[in-house]
């Protein structure tokens, strides 16, 4: 083999060498891309799923998430947001404000002694009263049978504002008000057990549907985001205009469940005749009535 000859192999055998390398250094820098490409995709994957996760966990649930729900006002509320319950006579010249927690102990307990003559005193024409109901002991006691009771109240007014009035009283009565500790409200069964007191609501498949369903959950918040309006920031609170009405005083003493009950109405009916003039049958100037209906003796043995 002549040197020319030898020298053109040696030449060639190098090319190839040459050639394979390149090969080489690019299939090792394509896997390389491949490599980083991938782990980039992942980081991409695991942090749009980290940033799902954390826009899933700061989404509001349950009584938070109602405050986005459409809002479903009920029948017979007008007002922004429909959060005026107006109830009595439209042709009433005056107007009283009662502030309530259905979860309050004193609410019930103004409600099983003087719930009567205030509901006396809607039928009568003697003024309309303005519901506005609050539910902040759920958010001091924790629980939500205050939020999910007035949703509850929300369906019965929908029915009607007698169903709704019976339905208060049903649920501030001895025989279903829990104690304030116990959130038995926030289960609808405890809330359809009271309802089988009110005619127009006992088998009312739509009743029932519209509590099961929280059709009127976003308008229960819309409601108690009222909370401190004219100031009030504890239940039960009557109000006339911008005036905080105010009764007297229980003596402490020793009494038996319906004399503290008959002395507490009178109270009541002491306050609205002061404020409103008397009752029809009552005796006494607009200062002097004390709240005794004609023939009725004054429990607390003053006169």
């Amino acid at each position: 083999m002549s040197n020319r000859n030898s020298q053109a192999g040696k030449q060639a055998a190098r090319e190839r060498i040459r050639a394979e390398r390149e090969r080489q250094k690019k299939q090792e820098r394509l896997r390389r891309q491949l490599v980083v490409a991938g782990a980039v995709v992942g980081i991409l994957a695991v942090a749009g799923g980290i940033g799902f996760a954390v826009v899933k966990a700061n989404e509001p649930t349950g009584w938070e998430a109602a405050k986005e729900n459409k809002p479903v006002a009920p029948k017979y509320t007008e007002g922004r947001n429909h959060t005026e319950i107006l109830i009595g006579d439209p042709k009433a010249k005056e107007t009283l404000e009662v502030f309530e927690d259905v979860r309050c102990p004193a609410c019930a307990s103004f409600e099983q002694s003087s719930g009567p003559a205030l509901l006396k005193d809607i039928e009568d024409g003697r003024y309309r009263v303005r519901f506005t109901m609050y539910t902040f002991i759920d958010d001091n006691a924790g629980g939500e049978g205050s939020k999910n009771a007035l949703s509850a109240l929300g369906a019965a007014l929908d029915v009607g504002p007698e169903a709704f009035l019976k339905f208060k009283t049903a649920l501030y009565s001895t025989k279903y008000h829990p104690d304030e500790r116990e959130d038995l409200y926030a289960k609808d069964s405890e809330l359809f057990k009271a309802a089988g007191e009110v005619p127009e609501l006992k088998n009312n498949k739509a009743f029932k549907e519209a509590v099961e369903k929280g059709t009127y959950d976003r308008w229960a918040m819309d409601m108690t985001a009222l909370f401190g309006r004219k100031g009030v920031k504890g239940t039960p609170t009557f109000m006339h205009g911008d005036k905080k009405l105010v009764m007297d005083q229980i003596p402490q003493r020793q009494m038996t469940q319906a004399q503290y009950n008959q002395l507490a109405r009178a109270n009541f009916e002491k306050m609205i005749d002061k404020e409103f003039g008397p009752a029809k049958g009552a005796g006494g100037g607009k200062d002097g009535g004390k709240g005794i209906r004609e023939g009725e003796k004054d429990p607390s043995g003053t006169r």
